[in-house]
């Protein structure tokens, strides 16, 4: 009977961790059983969700902090540029994954994501202050953006992997979904303060469960291809002979940097252009072209995220049932490409209703999701392809690939739609002046020589013939009026021709920016080809006969080797 040699490090060399150390020491030596993997993907998701939902609420309530901090909008744009940038390079540091773990960088992430939006943000002594805090939690979830997906690989194998990345994907929906339900709900009655507090209760709360329940294979098992759950007795066999130097050596980094995993990456972060703009701008889109409450917004937006969460779960159990990525990727794409465009065109219409938004966010969310979580499932096995070893890095790749591309469009979002930052800035400002000086405009717009002629002199300084005249014209009570409204004449002045400037241009810039998400929706499509998978169903279930065959093969060498 033959043996097979353990290195230094096997789990029979290990000590029984304390129940201390559990809170460290996360590893599981064997794959785990159904229920516990589903445990540890539900964790998984929930993390990313409620990780998300602390994200974006910033987001929804971006009128009311811009007021706070008296921010500019362009300042604005830049903490949320900021934090993306910190979190494109907190993906990089993420990498380490691979050889750190992923767990613990999820569950303490938990902890200073909760603590720094529930105490943090809402008591920001300023807009400097504010922006730092921000760039730290955008530090956090660029660390969790790539070690939940390394998890969520680690326990789906490939034939289950779309459907597993599905639920992942649903993280940020989701967590977008829970941003707007909750804010569509309870801004009537509660501070943007509150709602940051809401999402940093959620993050603590959660990550009490994590702290508990949330483990993560060993690098024996983790760093093995898995194709279907069949393989689980071969891949532990496998791992207690596995050396982990010769896995993990080399350069991972170098490994990574190939056009279908660099390329990929870059494609479908520029495809999700719409995407980030509905996240970070939809608010000020429809407050400044169509009047909606930051709360109307928000209860628009729901149609779009829960269309998008139902998409990305069928996506991924349609994907793994036909066993192929592709053919969804590029349906998805085209077919996102049209709505995007209908949307478009209707950008520029004041008579556009509600409901004909909510049906094309429907449209668009359902057939994001069909591109999505397929392009998540066959991005993770392009990188395996390489190095199952090196998935961290493969999705840190990604991960600082797409933050840098939401850090770069939030940058230019000012810059395509100037209108943006006149209506943000003094819009409120002009209406209120216009609306309490109504009165006065109206006897003004009577008798506009007669003012324009008092305009020219200073009020102690008008000569006594044009005073005379405007008391016979226009009457002591309603020069008094006049004179009562010059500070919201003087708002009007100043601001008044700029933001009437800018509310004309504003759909028409808005419709050049969506034009910019359609052209990424495009330039997507043919980097499909570059990535793994088949298009053919049939081809892809021969391909997972032959690979069932080999398993058999081996297994049988394994137990003839044991004998």
């Amino acid at each position: 009977m033959t043996t097979t040699p353990f290195t230094a490090d096997t789990p029979a060399s290990r000590p029984a961790p304390s129940p201390f150390a559990r809170l460290w020491k996360r590893d599981l030596d064997h794959y785990p059983d159904t229920g516990r993997r589903y445990t540890y993907l539900a964790i998984v998701v929930l993390t990313t969700i409620v990780l998300y939902y602390a994200l974006y609420i910033q987001y929804a309530v971006a009128t009311s902090i811009i007021t706070h901090f008296h921010m500019t909008y362009r300042y604005f744009i830049w903490v949320s540029v900021i934090g993306n940038a910190v979190g494109a390079f907190a993906s990089l540091v993420a990498g380490l994954a691979d050889r750190w773990g992923r767990a613990n960088m999820v569950v303490y992430g938990l902890l200073i994501t909760g603590l720094l939006v529930f105490f943090g943000l809402p008591n920001a002594s300023g807009k400097l202050s504010y922006l730092v805090l921000f760039s730290l939690v955008g530090f956090v979830e660029g660390i969790v953006l790539v070690a939940t997906p390394a998890l969520i690989r680690d326990f789906s194998p490939q034939l289950g992997r779309a459907t597993a990345m599905g639920y992942w994907t649903m993280g940020p929906v989701l967590g977008s979904l829970v941003v707007t339900t909750v804010t569509s709900n309870t801004l009537n009655s509660s501070t943007w303060q509150d709602e940051l507090r809401y999402a940093g209760i959620s993050a603590l709360i959660v990550f009490v469960v994590a702290l508990a329940g949330l483990r993560e294979l060993s690098p024996r098992i983790r760093d093995q291809i898995m194709v279907s759950l069949r393989d689980r007795v071969l891949v532990e066999a496998r791992a207690k002979g596995l050396n982990l130097a010769e896995v993990q050596g080399g350069n991972h980094w170098r490994q990574m940097m190939r056009l279908d995993v660099v390329g990929s990456a870059f494609a479908i972060s520029i495809f999700l252009l719409l995407y980030f703009a509905a996240v970070g701008n939809f608010v000020v889109y429809f407050a400044t072209t169509f009047g909606y409450s930051e709360q109307r917004v928000n209860a628009l937006a729901n149609w779009y995220w829960a269309a998008n969460a139902i998409a990305l779960v069928v996506a991924g159990l349609l994907s793994d049932r036909l066993r192929v990525r592709k053919p969804f990727m590029i349906a998805g794409g085209v077919g996102s490409i049209v709505v995007t465009l209908l949307f478009a065109l209707r950008a520029t219409q004041p008579t556009t209703g509600y409901y004909t938004f909510a049906w094309l966010f429907i449209g668009i969310g359902v057939l994001t999701g069909f591109t999505y979580a397929p392009w998540m499932a066959s991005f993770t096995e392009t990188v395996e392809k390489h190095n199952p070893a090196a998935t961290a890095t493969g999705l840190a790749v990604w991960g600082w690939i797409i933050r840098i591309v939401v850090a770069v469009s939030a940058a230019f979002v000012p810059v395509v739609v100037t209108s943006a930052t006149p209506l943000v800035e003094h819009g409120t400002q002009v209406a209120v002046a216009q609306a309490e000086a109504g009165p006065a405009l109206a006897i003004i717009n009577a008798h506009p020589q007669l003012f324009a002629e008092l305009a020219k002199y200073p009020p102690t300084a008008i000569p006594p013939a044009l005073q005379g005249q405007a008391v016979q014209e226009v009457g002591v009570p309603n020069l008094m009026i006049v004179q009562k409204a010059q500070p919201q004449l003087a708002v009007l002045n100043q601001f008044g021709p700029q933001v009437q400037k800018a509310a004309a241009s504003n759909p028409k810039n808005w419709r050049t920016w969506w034009f910019v998400c359609i052209a990424g929706q495009l330039l997507f499509l043919p980097f499909v080809f570059v990535m793994a998978g088949r298009w053919s169903p049939k081809k892809a279930r021969e391909d997972a006969e032959e690979h069932q065959r080999l398993v058999d093969l081996e297994m049988a060498a394994l137990s003839a080797g044991e004998a």
